[in-house]
């Protein structure tokens, strides 16, 4: 059964940097699109950004040029670099690749 594990998550001040992990315990055939998503407090999960098979990157224009995802199809793993952290960035963050999802991880800006 293919797990997806988040790591990198934390508590950062405002214009500090993180950098999200996400690799799958086992192999997945196929993939062409891994993603990244967050769901802030009573809010609807939203798309953050994803990197396609192709290497084509696209970004929600919330994170855009803050932002960096890449991955390693191969490897089945995907990262998520966030600069210029800002306290609206406060969510939990979900890997996704195909069909299977991580469990999430919080990332918390302060003010």
């Amino acid at each position: 059964q293919v797990q997806l594990v988040e790591s990198g998550g934390g508590l950062v001040q405002a214009g500090g940097s993180l950098r999200l992990s996400c690799a799958a315990s086992g192999s997945i055939l196929g993939i062409y699109y891994m993603g990244w998503y967050r769901q802030a407090p009573g809010k609807q999960r939203e798309w953050v950004a994803h990197i396609t098979s192709s290497r084509s990157t696209n970004y929600a224009d919330s994170v855009k040029g803050r932002f960096i995802i890449s991955g390693d199809y191969a490897k089945n793993t995907v990262y998520l670099q966030m600069n210029s952290l800002k306290p609206e960035d406060t969510a939990v963050y979900y890997c996704t690749m195909h069909i299977y999802w991580g469990q999430g991880i919080q990332v918390t800006v302060s003010s």
